[in-house]
């Protein structure tokens, strides 16, 4: 769920570095159903290459597939291309269930009809979403193998009520990549490393990396990731893919493994801003054991917001009527620079190219825009992001431990510390476990110091920050490169991501998208769009006029 911004100094220290490496797949990574087809062939002869869910569904109406063939030829493509092949790495575990599931939803079809666009469409979550099944729920770690949660993450059931079929479960940065300052997106200790399918000796950034990866690679239709912190538009943008952070209180956070309650939530990742729209549709709700999805935003947030909260989550959630071509005519676009921007020539180049595509296709671009608070974060190096984080992760990883009862073997922060040291050759092999040591170090959420962290945050993301500058220039959405190209996957150093535009919507709470806009020799890049809370139609609606007028999207070529 967190994607950290280093220097450029340390920027020029990874371009120096000449190990890349890749990691094993881990002890504990699962292995395929015996059911399902296997073989290298099966990537080669593979008939579903960036098909849609509107043409999955044309496919089983027909009676071309059915939603049994559909979850067979996407897990033979995960035993040729992950498994075998590339090895990308990115499923950690398949759902032994997940041919049965299809069955019963193929004759639901022939005695009821579908029960919606995700009727009998097969998808992958990440795995620090929780489920009450046969497969397991470890956020990566070895230390919670065995620890079935007692029910599925309300997400979960959502997507069961959908008639999706629920395919696998995919490798994440461990503990969503908030462990270490040192780590390596898209390691885990049970899942090993996964890789970028553009090149397999680049990053796939993170945390919510084998999402990103199965679905640019064609591994499923549509992926779940989550986010803290940059963690689904980053991984998203360099694998050319479409990805949504919602507004926080828009999809629940009941059952996901927590990094912090104030910034944390799941999206959708797609190859289309159709198909994410459809997935977020899925996703959303409100959930009677997440107060946020009642109708609320934080206790920091303004009459207004509340105001906006109360009719998004009243509103049906049908995102259908954004997908217009002509979206952009007469839209006002803010193109902020200034931090966000400058940090590599050919990321710059590829979003000027956007940035004059988005007037070509009617908008009306203010360029530059500021935000002027978004180095305030960080005042004489202490960062009210992270300290807000620190005191969330040890009080809201504590909760969902002790939810877990006797399941599991780790009952907290400091048995995870303790139970890392035990394994270090298989757990910190690489990394260490230094930001887990300064949460367990923190004190309860009453402390004035996590307070006033809080509250400053969202003063600068919110009032002073997005909603200042959208009032004062009358904007619709405001845009910047989402990250730059995928970087060396280097296990000495660690990540080399030196710029990201995910910082400021994610504290603030608030919407944002990313599309693909290019590839920079041969990597993709994507373009954010982002604005005010509950203004995912509104994006939607921008990115996908950007999407079909541009239409970068380019499937790897494995």
């Amino acid at each position: 769920m967190f994607v950290r911004k280093l220097t450029l100094a340390l920027l020029a220290a990874g371009l120096m570095a000449a190990c890349t490496a890749q990691a094993p797949g881990g002890p504990g990574a699962a292995q395929n159903p015996s059911q399902a087809p296997s073989g290298a062939s099966a990537g080669r002869s593979f008939d579903l290459e960036e098909a849609t869910v509107a043409d999955l569904q044309r496919r089983m109406e027909s009676g071309q597939d059915t939603a049994r063939s559909l979850a067979e030829k996407y897990l033979a493509r995960i035993d040729a291309l992950d498994k075998a092949g590339p090895k990308l790495g990115s499923v950690i575990e398949v759902n032994p269930d997940a041919l049965q599931i299809a069955d019963a939803l193929d004759a639901e079809r022939k005695t009821k009809g579908p029960r919606g666009p995700l009727h009998g469409i097969p998808v992958l979550i990440k795995d620090n979403i929780a489920t009450a099944d046969r497969m397991q729920t470890t956020a990566g770690s070895l230390a919670l193998e065995g620890a079935t949660p007692a029910q599925d993450a309300f997400i979960v059931r959502q997507l069961r009520a959908a008639g999706a079929v629920i395919l696998g479960k995919t490798n994440l940065s461990e503990w969503a990549n908030f462990r270490s300052t040192h780590s390596t997106s898209g390691w885990s200790g049970r899942g090993g490393q996964t890789k970028n399918p553009y090149a397999v000796d680049r990053n796939p950034s993170g945390s919510s990396s084998g999402s990103a990866v199965a679905a640019a690679a064609n591994l499923c239709a549509l992926a779940v990731g989550t986010e803290t912190d940059g963690s689904i538009v980053s991984p998203a943008s360099v694998n050319g893919l479409v990805g949504i952070k919602p507004t926080l209180g828009l999809v629940s956070r009941t059952g996901i493994i927590p990094i912090a309650h104030s910034q944390d939530t799941a999206g959708p990742m797609a190859r289309t801003v159709t198909d994410a729209a459809l997935l977020l549709a899925a996703l959303s709700g409100a959930d009677p054991a997440d107060a946020i999805t009642q109708n609320q935003t934080t206790a920091a947030s303004s009459a207004a917001a509340n105001t906006s909260a109360k009719a998004a989550a009243s509103s049906p959630r049908d995102y259908t009527k954004s997908l217009v071509a002509a979206g952009l005519q007469g839209a006002r676009i803010g193109v902020v620079r200034k931090k966000l921007m400058g940090y590599h020539d050919g990321t710059d180049k590829l979003i000027d190219k956007a940035i004059a595509d988005l007037k070509r296709l009617g908008a009306v671009i203010v360029d530059p825009v500021e935000l002027p608070t978004l180095d305030q974060f960080e005042i004489w190096g202490q960062n009210s992001e992270m300290e807000v984080l620190l005191h969330e992760f040890k009080a809201d990883l504590n909760a969902y431990l002790a939810g877990l009862g006797a399941k599991s073997r780790v009952k907290s922060l400091a048995d995870i510390i303790a139970f890392n040291e035990q394994h270090r050759d298989r757990e910190m092999p690489f990394f260490e476990q230094e930001i887990f040591v300064r949460a367990q170090a923190k004190g309860p959420l009453t402390d004035k110091a996590y307070r006033d962290a809080l509250a400053k945050n969202l003063r600068l993301s919110r009032a002073e920050g997005i909603d200042a500058v959208m009032t004062r220039f009358k904007l619709d959405a405001l845009v910047a490169p989402t990250s730059g190209p995928a970087w060396p996957t280097d296990l000495v150093y660690g990540d080399r991501e030196i710029g990201t535009s995910s910082t400021m919507p994610a504290i603030a709470g608030y919407p944002h998208v990313t599309v693909p806009a290019g590839q920079v020799m041969g990597l993709p890049v994507g373009l954010s769009f982002f604005g005010r809370a509950w203004s995912e139609p509104v994006l939607i609606r921008l990115a996908y006029a950007y999407e079909q007028g541009t239409k970068h999207r380019k499937a790897p070529k494995l």
